[in-house]
């Protein structure tokens, strides 16, 4: 669940974000603060299912590493034709906070600073 790549902390997740799995992952992006790393992508693309727990783990990530200067980014899939809005982008757009996120299409733009973010 954990890499590294330019710096960056790479944590993915797949499959659900919800009650039962969302704890695991804001313990790990807490581990990830706790050793030191202020520098977090959480990966996201494999998830195909994202509650109201799982966008909760999500603010309180990005409000961790904003109390310890730190930067979070996301890595949602590009919208395509053929696969449609990513689930997680869905809700965090119904919901209303997408626009609080750094979103990147994939790794190699997450973790290069001189690339921008998705819009929301």
């Amino acid at each position: 669940m954990q890499g590294e790549r330019d710096g960056w902390t790479i944590l993915t997740v797949s499959g659900e974000m919800d009650l039962v799995t969302a704890p695991a992952v804001r313990q790990h992006v807490h581990d990830a603060v706790a050793d030191g790393r202020r520098s977090v992508v959480l990966d996201l693309a494999g998830v195909h299912f994202c509650d109201s727990s799982g966008v909760g783990v999500l603010i309180a990530a990005r409000r961790l590493m904003r109390s310890c200067a730190g930067q979070l980014r996301l890595i949602l899939p590009k919208d395509s034709p053929s696969e449609g809005v990513s689930h997680v982008n869905r809700v965090l757009a119904a919901l209303g906070v997408r626009r609080l996120f750094e979103v990147f299409p994939d790794l190699a733009a997450a973790t290069d600073d001189a690339a921008g973010p998705l819009s929301a």
